[in-house]
C-alpha cells in the first residue's frame, strides 16, 4: 500500500477524523498499576485540538485495538461520542460509523501509528501519521506530524484542518509538518 501515491483529499472537505489511541493520543507506552490497571497520559493540546475540530463541525471518533477505561473517560471528556474498542477490523468499524454520519469514507481522515493500521490508512481519503510511526506508515502517509505521538501530533492535524476549513488553505500541509 502507498497512500502517498494516492491524491489525498483536500484537509478542508475532511468531515470526519477517526484516532487511533495508543501510540497516537498517548506516547504508546502503557503503565500497569499495582491491579493490573494500564494507565494512560493524554496530552491536553491534543485534548484542545479535538475539541476546536469538534466545535467546528468535523466528527471526531476513536478507534482503538486494546479496551481502556482510561481512553474511554478522556474521549467521553472531550466530548468524543463514539469510541470502538478491542477492535479487531478498525476499516469494518469505521465504515459502520460512517454510514451512520451518511459520510463517504473518502471523506474521512485518520491518525495512526503502527503497521496493524495501514488497511485503516488506504481505506480513507486522507491518511496521517505521526512523527515518530513505524517507518511503513510514515511512507504511506499523506501527511506527518512534526511531533511524536502522545505530545500533540493530533493537535497539528486538527489545526490544519481547521486552518483548511477557514479558508486559509486548500492543501495537505501543516505548520512543521512534513506533507507527503
Amino acid at each position: 500500500m502507498n497512500s502517498g501515491a494516492r491524491k489525498p483529499l483536500s484537509l478542508s472537505k475532511i468531515r470526519l477524523l477517526a484516532l487511533d489511541i495508543d501510540g497516537v493520543l498517548t506516547d504508546g507506552r502503557l503503565y500497569f498499576g499495582p491491579k493490573g490497571e494500564a494507565l494512560k497520559v493524554f496530552h491536553v493540546r491534543d485534548g484542545h485540538g479535538i475539541k476546536l475540530l469538534l466545535a467546528s463541525g468535523v466528527n471526531v471518533v476513536a478507534i482503538s485495538g486494546r479496551r481502556s477505561s482510561a481512553a474511554a473517560a478522556r474521549m467521553r471528556e472531550l466530548g468524543v461520542d463514539t469510541i470502538v474498542q478491542g477492535c479487531k477490523d478498525k476499516v469494518a468499524a469505521l465504515q459502520t460509523i460512517a454510514a451512520k454520519l451518511h459520510i463517504p469514507l473518502k471523506k474521512c481522515a485518520c491518525v495512526v501509528d503502527d503497521t496493524p493500521d495501514m488497511p485503516l490508512m488506504s481505506s480513507v481519503g486522507f491518511a496521517a501519521a505521526v512523527a515518530d510511526a513505524h517507518p511503513l506508515v510514515i511512507r504511506a502517509a499523506h501527511w506527518v506530524s512534526a511531533t511524536p505521538g502522545g505530545l500533540g501530533a493530533v493537535r497539528e492535524l486538527c489545526d490544519a484542518i481547521l486552518r483548511a476549513r477557514a479558508g486559509r488553505a486548500t492543501a495537505a500541509s501543516g505548520t512543521a509538518a512534513r506533507s507527503r
